[in-house]
């Protein structure tokens, strides 16, 4: 068993820059020393959505100066680092090859091995960075900007998909939903705190693929719905566009289209602990810091005895910790080695159940 082992971990696979330092342990979940994050939100506010060359420009000036602050926060050196990791895929292109340059470039020139992570393993790991770990066995609900899936998880390595997004993620939906109503970018966080003034009941927007007795989602159908209904709502008020609607009726539906998507992510995720016999939930992914959809499942799981786990809110978004802490737990529990080969690539599609175990 690898311990005492240092990882420095790089995240650049979209719109965010993270570097972190982990340690390995001989017991129990390996230990985050440090992490910086950098986020581009504001860069990319102008265009309405991250451009991929301007993101990938910036994590070249980003890196080094994060690795430098969490090294120096932790009081560690470059040359104590034992393993660089970095994450492969999925992710832009360029983005990705700016973070497995530099890790491999890293290593060359340390004579350090590294190694390629995938972000979503990056996210669904996460939760073990938070003050309440979960113990494997478990059923994991990731929800970020581009995925929505829910899986088995029995170890590192060890995931069983058992549902996922067929067309647009929840992460999209409210993207997408929150750009009609013309809410700035990241539209996500600012429908949700729109939705806060808003009643949930107030349209009967679609559930898609509630009742269709698998675990598969599908959001595209509730994105058309809310752009039909803020149609109506424009034309009926005759005015120009939904920005210039009452504020109450812009929170109205901005509430209605959050119900929809918790209810679904809700249920599902009960229909998938049902259909194991898990006891334990955990939710990673940029939509697990949805507040509407943490109340929720902690209410309808303390009804039915199940333990649910988050990351820190902090964590929920890209950042390196979780990349260094997925290459951690894999190199503690021994289910893949790095390696000094500094010939990288990246994988923009990677599928979670693809990577090797």
């Amino acid at each position: 068993m690898v311990q005492n082992m240092l990882v420095l971990g790089i995240e650049s696979s979209c719109d965010e820059t993270g570097v972190a330092l982990v340690r390995t342990r001989a017991q129990g979940v390996p230990e985050l020393l440090s992490h910086a994050l950098y986020s581009q939100i504001e860069m990319h506010q102008a265009f309405g959505g991250v451009v991929p060359e301007l993101a990938s420009r910036d994590h070249i000036r980003r890196v080094i100066p994060l690795a430098q602050e969490v090294l120096g926060t932790a009081g560690c050196t470059l040359a104590e680092v034992d393993v660089v990791a970095y994450t492969r895929g999925p992710g832009l292109a360029g983005a990705l090859l700016v973070g497995a340059g530099v890790a491999c470039a890293l290593g060359a020139a340390l004579d350090k091995p590294v190694l390629g992570v995938h972000h979503l393993e990056g996210h669904l790991l996460s939760p073990f960075l938070s003050e309440d770990p979960p113990e494997f066995p478990f059923v994991a609900l990731l929800v970020s900007g581009g995925h929505t899936q829910l899986m088995r998880v029995d170890g590192v390595g060890r995931y069983e998909i058992l549902g996922e997004t067929i067309d647009d993620a929840a992460g999209e939906a409210f993207d997408k939903s929150a750009k009609l109503m013309g809410l700035p970018y990241p539209g996500g966080p600012h429908l949700a705190k729109l939705a806060l003034e808003g009643n949930p009941a107030a349209y009967a927007l679609p559930r898609p693929l509630l009742q269709s007795g698998n675990l598969d989602f599908s959001f595209a159908g509730l994105k058309t719905a809310v752009l039909v209904q803020s149609q109506r709502m424009v034309a009926a008020a005759g005015v120009a566009r939904f920005e210039d609607l009452p504020r109450e009726k812009q929170a109205d539906l901005a509430a209605s289209t959050q119900a929809a998507i918790v209810e679904v992510l809700l249920k599902k995720s009960l229909a998938a602990l049902k259909e194991t016999g898990l006891q334990r939930l955990v939710v990673a992914g940029g939509v697990g810091a949805n507040r509407d959809l943490r109340a929720q499942l902690d209410a309808a799981c303390a009804k039915r005895k199940v333990r649910v786990h988050y990351p820190e809110l902090h964590l929920c978004t890209d950042n390196g910790a979780m990349i260094a802490m997925a290459a951690a737990m894999r190199l503690q529990s021994g289910s893949q080695q790095a390696s000094r080969t500094y010939a990288f690539d990246v994988k923009p599609r990677w599928p979670l159940d693809a990577i090797a175990q």
